[in-house]
């Protein structure tokens, strides 16, 4: 049997079920678990990890690990100056950190290499509203452009012995670079709709229609389903 289902449309409904049923997991333990699997799952299908990914999403998890045991009552684990970290407070941002660690990993796992056509032409299949279909197609074709703006607009600075530092001037200059990327982008987005236009795009993109999922994507949908939704069961009792 296939690891996950194949069929994107099921493969959308499975990863989303399965999200739904990681937010209500209590238990570290069971959090644990759901993200040695989802490390397992790498490990078997040789995908290397986003590690890009997960430095800023760990960068974030790290303030949430700081600030929640100082934020929620209960047993103190250990005080600094008038501020008292609970015990609660530090298994709770523990667990929302495993949480959205594997989450994140699993969307990865699911979606990285899955192209952004595909990817909209299933959303449009399960019934979400062509325009939101359209924002979403344009707008990861486009990131990958601004972004490169972005740099190439770095290293003019670079180029111009720009030095970062924590002053007016700076705050400035970066200011300044943002509202270039948004000009910018906002001419490219006009050349690029002139130009879909002229090629006779009148507010859809083609599409064509998905196949019937295969038994296989059926069990592996129900099997992804089923574990996440046992270790949430194994909670209650």
């Amino acid at each position: 049997m296939k690891l996950w289902p194949q069929e994107l449309r099921l493969r959308l409904v499975s990863s989303f079920v399965v999200l739904l049923l990681l937010t209500a997991l209590n238990a570290l333990t069971s959090a644990v678990v759901v993200l040695a699997l989802v490390l397992a799952l790498f490990g078997l299908t040789g995908k290397p990890l986003p590690w890009r990914r997960l430095v800023h999403l760990e960068g974030f998890l790290i303030l949430l690990l700081v600030t929640l045991p100082f934020t929620l009552p209960g047993d103190p684990l250990f005080v600094l100056g008038p501020l008292v970290a609970s015990v609660e407070g530090a298994r709770r941002a523990l667990l929302l950190a495993l949480k959205v660690t594997a989450s994140v990993l699993l969307l990865a796992l699911f979606f990285a290499d899955v192209e952004p056509l595909r990817l909209g032409n299933a959303l449009r299949a399960l019934g979400v509203p062509e325009p939101l279909v359209r924002i979403f197609i344009t707008a990861t074709r486009t990131l990958g452009v601004i972004r490169d703006e972005f740099a190439r607009l770095q290293d003019a600075m670079r180029a111009r012995a720009f030095t970062p530092a924590t002053n007016r001037h700076s705050w400035k200059s970066y200011g300044n670079l943002i509202g270039m990327v948004l000009v910018r982008g906002l001419d490219r987005a006009e050349r690029v709709e002139e130009t879909m236009r002229l090629r006779g795009y009148q507010g859809r993109f083609l599409h064509s229609s998905e196949a019937a999922p295969k038994p296989a994507d059926w069990m592996a949908s129900l099997a992804l389903v089923a574990g996440t939704a046992f270790l949430l069961l194994g909670e209650r009792l």
